[in-house]
């Protein structure tokens, strides 16, 4: 879906009659962006290689805080503002805890910026703005649903995620406004709550709290410069009140191990798992990348003892480019 196909409805959007602060400027300061991956990249298979979300310009000189995997493994990056002007980026950081992507604008934005905000204060029942580049029309009043703890199939986890409602259908990199005007998360995902005949769609926003503390570094090296996570390669689910794999990334040290999708996870080592949370908690404990991690399945009615090399997941993305 082109994100210029369609609009908020109108008694969904936000009147900016209602806010004390400029809502209008504060979504200029929300921008498009649209970046293409060679399709021989890592990540290429399962994200796609064009990919489509938002950004939010947090600092004078166009840099532009948007969710990471819209530019893992980004050859090209174009930032394109609220009057439809197209600028050129540059894919400066990732960061694989929190899932937050910094990009570089390589020519002038000239849009405001946001400030970022308090989003440990953000409270459950507050009212919000979910905001995609391109204005009023783009945005939608949400309110927080939930403040807890999010686990991620994909060897990912936050501990205070955000969830609000009514969902955001382009949420990718979408903006989280206060009622101060300041920026309290970024948009990553739409999750469904009930059955077919009563669902509720949720954006999950991960907070601009997790951004603070390592925005310097991140600007510094590209990444956190510590040791990375071990990573597996697995795509785990709750199920039946355990976890089971719902499957392997080809290229990933468990599906070199014999994991197998369908393997009912038991324990880490001499731990038990009894949720996903719990799994990516242990699986961090076993130590940096290159661990060796004793993964416990159980497998047709028979218990094994797997023994996984663990690697850095970055080391199979491809860099990206330098303009």
């Amino acid at each position: 879906m082109a994100k210029n196909d369609w609009e908020i409805p109108s008694n969904l959007q936000p009147d900016p009659t209602d806010y004390a602060y400029d809502l209008e400027g504060a979504l200029r300061a929300v921008v498009g962006l649209r970046a293409n991956v060679p399709s021989d990249a890592f990540t290429a298979s399962t994200l796609g290689t064009e990919r489509v979300g938002n950004g939010v310009v947090i600092r004078a000189d166009g840099l532009v805080l948007t969710i990471g995997y819209l530019i893992t493994e980004a050859e090209t990056v174009w930032l394109i503002t609220h009057d439809g002007r197209a600028v050129q980026g540059h894919a400066l950081a990732f960061d694989q805890i929190s899932g937050f992507g910094l990009v570089q604008a390589l020519g002038r934005l000239d849009v405001p910026v946001m400030e970022m905000g308090d989003s440990d204060a953000l409270e459950v029942g507050a009212d919000a703005v979910l905001a995609a580049g391109g204005g009023r029309e783009h945005a939608i009043e949400t309110r927080v649903l939930g403040r807890q703890e999010f686990a991620g199939y994909w060897e990912y986890l936050l501990d205070n995620a955000i969830f609000t409602a009514p969902a955001h259908p382009f949420w990718s990199g979408s903006a989280l406004i206060g009622r101060d005007g300041k920026l309290l998360g970024i948009g990553s995902l739409i999750l469904q709550q009930g059955d077919g005949k009563r669902r509720m769609d949720m954006n999950m926003v991960v907070p601009i709290a997790y951004l603070r503390p390592v925005l310097d570094e991140l600007l510094a090296h590209g990444r956190l410069p510590r040791p990375a996570r071990p990573w597996l390669g697995l795509y785990a689910l709750e199920n039946d009140g355990g976890v089971v794999v719902g499957g392997v990334s080809e290229r990933g040290p468990a599906a070199k191990a014999g994991i197998q999708q369908g393997d009912r996870i038991l324990g880490v080592g001499d731990e038990e798992v009894g949720d996903l949370a719990g799994l990516w908690r242990k699986l961090w404990a076993s130590g940096p990348a290159g661990a060796p991690v004793l993964l416990r399945v159980s497998r047709d009615g028979s218990d094994m003892a797997v023994r996984i090399t663990s690697t850095d997941r970055t080391s199979l993305f491809r860099a990206p480019r330098l303009h």
